[in-house]
C-alpha cells in the first residue's frame, strides 16, 4: 500500500511526512528521494501506509491541500514503469506539440 506524494516543499522531511500521514493510519514506511548533486529532497516522495482503507482516507482529505507553502497532490502510486501514454510502444517520446 503506497501512495505518491507530489508537489512538496524541498524543506520537507521525513518526520514532516510521518507526523502528518499517521494521523490517517499507520505509516510503515517513508521513501524520500533526495538529489545526487544537492542532496535536498526532490519535491516527492512515497508512503507505505498499513491498510488500504488508510491509503485511500489520506488521499481523500490531503489531496489538494496546501501544506508548507505548497499545494500537495497524493494518488496511489503505481509500480515503476507503467506509465499511461508518455511513451509510444517503441520507447519514444511522443509528439505532443507541433
Amino acid at each position: 500500500m503506497s501512495v505518491y506524494v507530489g508537489n512538496l516543499s524541498y524543506d520537507i522531511t521525513r518526520e514532516d511526512l510521518e507526523r502528518v500521514f499517521n494521523d490517517y493510519g499507520s505509516v510503515n514506511r517513508v521513501s524520500l528521494p533526495t538529489d545526487r548533486e544537492t542532496g535536498r529532497p526532490r519535491g516527492f516522495a512515497f508512503v507505505d501506509m498499513g491498510a488500504e482503507a488508510e491509503e485511500q482516507a489520506v488521499i481523500e482529505a490531503l489531496d489538494g491541500a496546501e501544506w508548507m507553502g505548497r499545494e500537495m497532490r497524493l494518488n496511489k502510486a503505481r509500480p515503476r514503469g507503467s506509465r499511461n501514454g508518455s511513451r509510444s510502444t517503441n520507447g519514444n517520446y511522443r509528439r505532443t506539440s507541433f
